[in-house]
């Protein structure tokens, strides 16, 4: 390992246990990323006092889902599954049709807000922070993240601890430390949500590329990150830790 790495490593450690210390309860939305599974693993490894969620949309795929019963097996944790209100998924489905989310980005977005957005939002009531596995280098529409800043649209504090790690950084922790991960990213599969959402990404694209390839890259947020104005938190905006 090398300093840079360590360094990297132990940043994120005391990081991790200052927020456990100082903004209980807190909870990690993870989407089971390969990001997420970087935090997922310094969490139960520190044995820090961090909720781990996961959504489950409906929408996965099995190799998604199968994160799950891995994180039960290396650590003996169960991560806590948050499901969507069926009624709500069944009135979207009535009124638009189940596979709308291809004919507008509105259509697409508000799906994402009945299967992701208010589960989460339902979640996190009670909680004083939550943390993200997002990074600055995944997409234009993050390359200005904040490692913490308040969430006016949830109401508390946000963490995204791996802001400034850089793809390279994170496989580097997995490989090391042999995390288990979601398998489809060895199909090239570089970021994974609902299976009629995501494709493999090619040479030379972006991280998010195979998210709603459909879309414009400055769309391609589910809601789960956005305050008012439909943007993230800007660096400048960013809380004093």
């Amino acid at each position: 390992m090398s300093t840079n790495s360590a360094a990297r490593i132990q940043a994120l450690d005391e990081l991790l246990a200052s927020i456990a210390r100082d903004f209980a309860p807190a909870v990690l939305a993870s989407s089971l990323s390969a990001e997420d599974m970087v935090l997922t693993d310094a969490i139960l490894d520190a044995g820090l006092s961090i909720e781990i969620l996961t959504l489950d949309t409906g929408r996965l795929h099995a190799d998604t889902r199968e994160v799950v019963g891995a994180i039960a097996r290396r650590y003996g944790h169960a991560i806590t599954v948050v499901e969507p209100d069926p009624a709500a998924v069944a009135d979207y489905a009535s009124r638009h049709g189940t596979n709308a989310i291809y004919e507008s980005a509105d259509l697409r977005k508000r799906c994402c807000a009945v299967r992701k957005v208010e589960p989460l939002a339902r979640a996190l009531r009670g909680k004083r922070a939550w943390l993200t596995g997002l990074r600055r280098d995944q997409a234009v529409t993050r390359d200005t993240l904040a490692v913490r800043a308040y969430d006016p649209s949830f109401g508390i504090e946000k963490f995204s601890p791996l802001a400034d790690w850089t793809e390279d950084d994170v496989w580097a922790y997995l490989r090391a430390r042999q995390v288990p991960y979601n398998r489809l990213h060895d199909q090239g599969y570089r970021s994974i949500g609902c299976a009629p959402c995501t494709r493999p990404t090619f040479a030379g694209e972006d991280v998010r590329a195979g998210r709603w390839w459909w879309e414009q890259p400055e769309s391609k947020e589910c809601g789960l990150h956005l305050g008012p104005g439909h943007r993230l938190v800007r660096r400048n905006e960013e809380a004093t830790a």
